[in-house]
């Protein structure tokens, strides 16, 4: 690799399949360069670049950063629900198990001692 050239990936996910392209690009390709180089968006066309965030390492960057040799980037997909609703309904389920658990024990002792008493 001449020294004027990076060595980076693009990755993108979906729940079912990951994919990530390796490429060497200029040494001045910035991120929407090289995203556009790697061929990630005709191989899904439904990435915009416009909305999708899109980070380096887990860190989101804009589509203007400058890149360094063997760095990845990453396209993010929308948020189906927010993580933050879903673990309030998750907690807010648990705890209604929870006392329908208690609720039926204590019903199931009471019924033990009314049948002990007769």
């Amino acid at each position: 690799m001449a020294s004027d050239m990076l060595h980076i990936e693009v990755a993108y996910a979906l729940p079912t399949e990951q994919r990530i392209f390796e490429l060497e690009v200029p040494a001045d390709c910035d991120v929407e360069q090289a995203i556009k180089r790697s061929g990630v968006l005709e191989a899904y066309p439904q990435i915009d670049l416009e909305t999708d965030k899109v980070g380096i390492f887990g860190k989101i960057s804009k589509l203007n950063a400058n890149l360094r040799n063997k760095d990845r980037i990453e396209i993010y997909r929308k948020l189906i629900a927010d993580p933050k609703e879903s673990r309030r309904q998750k907690v807010e389920m648990e705890r209604k198990k929870a006392a329908q658990e208690v609720q039926k024990a204590n019903t199931a002792s009471a019924k033990e001692k009314d049948a002990k008493s007769v």
